[in-house]
């Protein structure tokens, strides 16, 4: 008898423990300095390079609490495409532990490295003339398999996906902001995810219905490949106006010169446009406007130390291709995450539109923001525990007087 009363104590003593170390969920802002938004652009199979320098920001916050995630630091996941999927795997709960995950950034490189391959897998050769490229099979299976049931208002913290919907020709932005009046928007994060990962010619359109809509979807880059200013913009719209502290994360891009050559040397007008194709996307999706606009728009809300663009404006063009999901060329997009790491941060010159080395390198600069995110964390857990009356101990820490390096 005393053996099955020893065993009920250490069964309740661990769950209590694990309870008691489960992480809070963020507090609001208000309760704090400032809004905290991490945005994650699209790329297809090149997301591997933002999972990887995530993977060093998680480890950096872990390393000051190990129980928490990168949910309970942001206010906002932003992402867009294969950003898209990823903001939703660092934002849906886990069913096992409902305070954590579904994955970590560590998860995220390694899921790209066990599906890649086959959510872009060429198609049968007697169907290698059918647009889409892909099928989208694979993609829709594995994206329902690990999201299940889950919807947009079940998400640890705030997210923000952009999509496009090719029907009515317009944009719809997936918030969570939104669901307050726009309840139609709650829908599965699977079916949100295969909508924003949608990119023509590459997968198909993906439609379905929520609460009574029509949504007929294709990539959220139509919209906004680099989400971040749309995340800026839901923020402000629907919160009150408190500093806002952005880390912005690309997927990499070749050298301009690159883009550019040979395109102005033919005669036709046809052979222009079929050869300048990458150049009408650059303009499409500039992210080089979005730098410009968060520079020169939210000048009081968003001090340029408080953002830190983390990309790579160097790509090997043998990299560009956003479903090249063959073994080394993943291999090497890890590589470019890990490079970029030790690479010195950038600051956009919003008037030349040309990156400039600051006095610090990616990684450096991601210490001090995970500094600046615990801070913010803590002092927001301080302040609703006192305002509860101290139902939970929290030490106190000091906000460092640091400021972060932006580009």
């Amino acid at each position: 008898m005393a053996q099955y009363f020893f065993l009920f104590v250490l069964v309740f003593a661990s769950q209590l423990m694990a309870g008691f170390n489960a992480p809070l969920p963020l507090p609001s802002p208000s309760y704090g300095n400032h809004t905290t938004i991490l945005s994650i652009d699209g790329g297809g199979i090149r997301g591997i390079i933002p999972a990887t320098v995530l993977e060093y920001l998680d480890k950096a916050l872990k390393a000051k609490d190990p129980t928490t995630s990168l949910a309970h630091y942001f206010d906002v996941i932003s992402g867009t495409s294969t950003g898209g999927l990823m903001t939703a795997m660092l934002a849906a709960p886990n069913s096992s532990n409902a305070n954590s995950p579904l994955f970590t950034p560590s998860e995220v490189v390694q899921f790209y490295k066990n599906y890649g391959p086959k959510i872009f897998e060429p198609r049968a050769w007697y169907d290698l003339d059918k647009c889409p490229k892909f099928n989208g099979e694979f993609l829709h299976d594995i994206t329902r398999k690990i999201l299940k049931e889950t919807r947009l208002n079940k998400t640890l913290t705030n997210v923000v996906i952009p999509t496009f919907d090719e029907r009515k020709t317009k944009p719809v932005i997936f918030s969570n902001y939104k669901l307050k009046t726009e309840t139609y928007l709650n829908a599965k994060l699977s079916d949100i995810c295969i909508g924003t990962s949608a990119a023509p010619t590459y997968l198909p359109p993906h439609q379905f219905q929520n609460d009574g809509v029509q949504f007929d979807l294709v990539d959220g880059a139509m919209s906004a490949n680099n989400p971040a200013l749309v995340a800026v913009s839901e923020v402000i719209q629907h919160n009150e106006h408190k500093e806002i502290l952005l880390l912005s994360l690309g997927t990499g891009t070749i050298k301009a010169e690159e883009k550019l050559s040979g395109i102005f040397d033919g005669l036709c007008q046809l052979e222009w446009l079929v050869s300048s194709t990458n150049v009408f996307s650059e303009a499409l999706y500039s992210t080089n406007m979005i730098h410009y606009y968060l520079a020169t728009v939210f000048p009081g809300v968003l001090p340029a130390d408080n953002y830190l663009r983390i990309e790579e404006y160097n790509l090997d063009p043998s990299m560009e291709e956003m479903d090249n999901a063959d073994k080394k060329n993943m291999d090497n997009l890890v590589k470019v995450g890990k490079n970029l790491l030790l690479q010195k941060a950038l600051r956009m010159n919003v008037n030349t539109f040309a990156p400039v080395e600051l006095d610090q390198t990616n990684a450096e600069a991601l210490d001090r923001l995970s500094e600046k995110l615990y801070a913010e964390r803590q002092l927001r857990l301080k302040r609703k525990s006192m305002e509860k009356g101290g139902s939970r101990i929290i030490e106190s820490v000091k906000v460092p007087s640091g400021r972060m390096h932006a580009t």
